[in-house]
Order: C-alpha cells, then sequence, then structure tokens
C-alpha cells in the first residue's frame, strides 16, 4: 500500500469515526484472485486496537462479480442473518484512493482450501465442521426476497438455472475456442433440470477455501462477489462438486466430510432433508460454472489486462473439469479418457 493513499485513508476513518486514527503495517494477504485483501490494524481513539481487512478491487475483474459496495451490503445483510461472517466496519469510497474498497474485521484462522483438508489440527472435530458447514449454508437461505438493501441483485428469475444455461451457452458460442464437452454438459443440465425450489439468497462461491477454521471450527465465511438469487441447492453442489477437494476425493463435502453429515447440518436449521443423490445435478452444473469461470480468468492473463501465474494456471484446469463432466454424465472412462 503506497504511503499516500495510507494518509488518505487515514483521513478518511477520521471523518468516518470523528476520532483520531492510527494504522499498523499493512500486509497483502494471499489468495484474492479476483480482488486483493489487506491485513491492517486500526487504532480509532483511545480504544484497543481493531484487527481489520480491507478489500479492494484488483487492477482487473470478472463481469460476474459484484462491486465492492454490493458486496459490504450483502455481508451486512448476512452478519444480521446470523451467517458467521467477518464484521462489516466501514464502506470506503473510491475517491480515497482510486479503487471500491470497504473494511471488516478480521477473523481468526486459516483459509487455504489444501491446508484445511489436511491439517486435521485445524477444526479436528470434522463432523462437527461438515454440520456446522450446512448449517451456515442453510442460514444463507433463510434470506429471502425481496431485501431492501439488496434491490440491486433485481428480482429473482423465474428460471434461474434455464437463465444460467443460456449465459454460458451464449458465452461459449461467442468464445474463439470451442469446448464440445462443456456444451454437451450443458444440454444433459437442460434435459435432466429437476423441479426448481423457491429462489433464496446463494452464496454462489461456499467452497472450501472461502471459509476460515481455527483450532476450535468455523470463523468466518468469505467472497460473496458472486451471490444472487437462485435454487438453494446450488451452493449445496458447488460446496460438493469434486473440484473443490483439494486432492481428497472421498470426503464429498469440501474434502472435509461426509455429504450426510453437510446434509443432516443443512436439515437442522432449515427443516429440508436431501440426499446425497439429490445433489448429482447441482455438482455437474458446479463443474460446467467452475470451466466458464476459468476460461475468463485466464483470458485476464492472456489479454494483457492482469498477467499472473494464478490466472494462467486456473485456465489450465478446464480440461479436468470436462473429463469430470463427462463421467458424471454417463460417459464411460474408456471412451473419454
Amino acid at each position: 500500500m503506497e504511503p499516500l493513499k495510507i494518509e488518505q485513508l487515514k483521513v478518511f476513518l477520521e471523518q468516518k469515526t470523528g476520532c483520531s486514527v492510527s494504522l499498523g503495517e499493512f500486509i497483502k494477504l494471499s489468495g484474492g484472485a479476483i480482488q486483493e485483501n489487506w491485513a491492517v490494524d486500526i487504532t480509532v481513539g483511545d480504544a484497543a486496537p481493531i484487527e481489520a481487512v480491507l478489500r479492494c478491487d484488483a487492477p482487473s475483474g470478472v463481469n460476474d462479480s459484484h462491486t465492492r459496495e454490493q458486496e459490504y451490503a450483502l455481508l451486512e445483510v448476512a452478519y444480521q442473518a446470523g451467517v458467521t461472517v467477518p464484521k462489516p466496519l466501514w464502506l470506503g469510497e473510491p475517491a480515497v484512493f482510486g479503487r471500491s474498497f470497504f473494511i471488516m474485521a478480521r477473523a481468526a484462522g486459516v483459509a487455504a482450501g489444501h491446508r484445511i483438508v489436511k491439517d486435521v489440527s485445524l477444526a479436528s472435530d470434522r463432523v462437527a465442521l461438515t454440520r456446522r458447514i450446512g448449517q451456515e449454508i442453510a442460514r444463507i437461505h433463510s434470506i429471502k426476497p425481496p431485501v431492501a438493501a439488496l434491490a440491486f441483485l433485481g428480482a429473482p428469475s423465474a428460471d434461474p438455472i434455464k437463465d444460467t444455461l443460456q449465459e454460458y451457452k451464449n458465452f461459449l458460442d461467442s468464445h474463439h475456442t470451442p469446448f464440445p464437452a462443456l456444451e454437451w454438459g450443458i444440454r444433459w443440465l437442460e434435459l435432466n433440470q429437476p423441479d426448481l425450489w423457491p429462489c433464496t439468497l446463494v452464496h454462489r462461491d461456499f467452497r472450501t477455501g472461502n471459509f476460515m477454521v481455527d483450532a476450535e471450527g468455523l470463523t468466518a465465511v468469505l467472497d460473496w462477489e458472486f451471490t444472487t438469487w437462485s435454487d438453494p441447492r446450488e451452493d449445496l453442489g458447488w460446496f460438493c462438486a469434486k473440484c473443490w477437494r483439494f486432492g481428497q476425493p472421498a470426503l464429498e463435502a469440501g474434502g472435509v466430510g461426509t455429504k450426510t453429515d453437510l446434509l443432516q447440518g443443512y436439515k437442522n436449521v432449515s427443516g429440508r432433508l436431501l440426499s446425497p443423490e439429490d445433489l448429482v445435478y447441482w455438482e455437474v452444473l458446479a463443474h460446467v460454472r467452475w470451466a466458464v469461470i476459468a476460461i475468463k480468468q485466464g483470458e485476464r492473463h492472456v489479454s494483457g489486462a492482469e498477467p499472473s501465474l494464478e490466472l494462467a494456471l486456473t485456465a489450465h484446469i478446464v480440461p479436468e473439469l470436462e473429463l469430470e463432466i463427462l463421467r458424471m454424465t454417463g460417459m464411460q472412462p474408456e471412451e473419454v479418457v
């Protein structure tokens, strides 16, 4: 963080709080392929320092993601609904240092998916963790339209899945490279779409890597930049998709537990009991969606807008996702290897 911008931020916070403000060292946090996150301690007047995170726009982004102003509103609504999210503190103004930003409380723990699935000293009771995750997802789904603070989401679609699939078809039709396995997956999803549940708020990126845990369990649900109104089963399928198990394929609930425990936790709050088989459609949808996002991430690097090894490597996972889509939709392994 540049010194001049730090001074501008200090003045902004003093105007917001009406007190003198001092800022500690800014430390850029890992992750955040679409946004940047900076850890900083903020002291307001004579109070104890606030352990905070400043979240701001990256140099380039994905059109599908929310603005920081919208993400802040989502955090406020989720916080009020009892979802375990970092407490939203201050919504910033782009004029402060040229990018939209907000400041939230800093949660303790680890978010890195590859660490969480392997290090059992983190949230050592994995049954409790998996059920807690189901409960958190259900609390998100307790938020139903309309919500005045979330007017930017628009009215829920009559058929959000049909609209999503059409969006993906339009993207692939206009892309310079063909992806026939993704076209196959989209057609399978069109032919096998189940009856939809009433729309609720869905996080749309609730996965291992987007929540934090410490030794005791879950401490925060992160990254609300894709949240929308949709069928709530989207979140459950996304969490269970094989692509988010971080090398632990046998643990179908995010690489940390079983679908049975996840769905039991979900039922404890929502009252709805699903079977693991009910999630297959939504897992296929998750793989198609992640493949489309991965293609877009690669384009950010290739375009020169944001040269990044992480973005470039993300695009290289598409063939693996295509293979899983083919397997899940009935192709025999020998036909697709």
